[in-house]
């Protein structure tokens, strides 16, 4: 029975200590996996669905944009009208491209066409949003930068940048791609946002509010941006002593780079280098010849934007002439704005020789 009892301790004592060896390795490979885990998130990221969603948006949206050349399909009067789609949408202007829907691809012959990256700027964030299938709600910035080149001068040379801030989206993920040409290294980076305020910049460049004879008064309007701009949400108000007068746009679009002339009669309106002439006779805000609807005198004229889910406009800038402003402008002497985007509404002056369409 004694060495019964002994043999018997020595098979549990075996045990014990093969059921702590068991738990110590258990543990070991607990901690082991614990920390491939960590790793492995730090490295993929997190598994936050929206997170998740934002990281495959940005890839497969640069992988339409660099794939090929793109394609353009007009709407039509029953909804978008695929027969006359067209692989050749950077041959259209941004009114034909706004009516529709577009894929900006910039490939050709697989590499980056030239003539596609200059056609961007005919093209609004939203449209090109829409056309690389991003979700509702997303937005998007894209750059593209010559890296590397024999020509010095080039190294660092933006060849498109534009869209929504980072800073302004609640989360945001990028993707990039290079390409090697003509000498050149170029990087194409689009970064996808959730949310974020649009970088909407509009600016008020010249008024003529008291034309000779019989001409127009009008109002000439820069976009500043790469992107092409829609005008929806953007107004303008006159002021007057006595009176005030709304303009609230529902359609159009500027491009990038260009400016628009808003007149009281398009068919006698010099356009200069003018993208696009808009009639505002039909909206009695603009008048020509005797019908003199900005005030000769004294006013104020204001652009405006409402943001998207807000429902009042704040002033972008805004003009004043008359009364203790000093700007006075005799018959067929316009008011111009000084190129300096950071003090707009302090640079007003009375320009002898109008420039329609023609800001620089």
């Amino acid at each position: 029975m004694r060495d019964g009892g002994v043999c018997s301790l020595k098979r549990d004592g075996n045990a014990l200590t093969a059921v702590i060896e068991f738990l110590s390795a258990f543990a070991l490979f607990l901690m082991i996996l614990t920390a491939f885990l960590s790793l492995a998130q730090l490295q993929m990221g997190s598994n936050d669905p929206d997170v998740d969603r934002i990281d495959r948006s940005a890839v497969q949206g640069l992988d339409r944009l660099t794939s090929d050349g793109g394609w353009f399909v007009p709407m039509g009067v029953d909804g978008l009208d695929y027969v006359n789609s067209t692989s050749e949408w950077h041959l259209l202007d941004a009114v034909e491209l706004n009516n529709g829907r577009v894929q900006t691809g910039l490939v050709k012959d697989g590499i980056l066409d030239h003539q596609r990256i200059d056609a961007l700027g005919n093209v609004s964030e939203e449209n090109m949003a829409l056309g690389l299938g991003l979700d509702i709600g997303y937005t998007l910035y894209l750059s593209i930068e010559v890296l590397e080149s024999n020509t010095s001068s080039r190294i660092g040379v933006e060849l498109f940048s534009g869209g929504t801030k980072r800073s302004t989206a609640s989360s945001s993920s990028n993707s990039n791609r290079q390409f090697s040409q003509d000498g050149e290294l170029l990087q194409v980076v689009l970064e996808v946002h959730k949310g974020g305020k649009k970088n909407n910049d509009l600016y008020l460049t010249e008024i003529m509010i008291r034309p000779i004879s019989s001409g127009p008064e009008w109002i000439e309007i820069y976009n500043p941006n790469d992107f092409a701009l829609s005008l929806r949400g953007w107004s303008l108000n006159h002021t007057t002593s006595s009176s005030a007068n709304n303009l609230l746009f529902k359609e159009g679009v500027i491009s990038g780079h260009s400016t628009i002339l808003l007149t009281g009669d398009a068919s006698s309106q010099a356009s200069g280098n003018a993208s696009q002439v808009l009639d505002l006779s039909q909206d009695s805000f603009l008048g020509v010849g005797s019908i003199n609807l900005l005030a000769d005198g004294r006013g104020v004229l204001s652009l405006r934007y409402t943001q998207i889910y807000e429902s009042q406009p704040y002033d972008v800038m805004s003009v004043e002439w008359g009364g203790d402003s000093g700007l006075f402008t005799p018959l067929g002497q316009s008011l111009e704005a000084a190129p300096n985007a950071d003090s707009f509404a302090m640079n007003w002056s009375v320009q002898q020789n109008p420039t329609p369409g023609d800001y620089i």
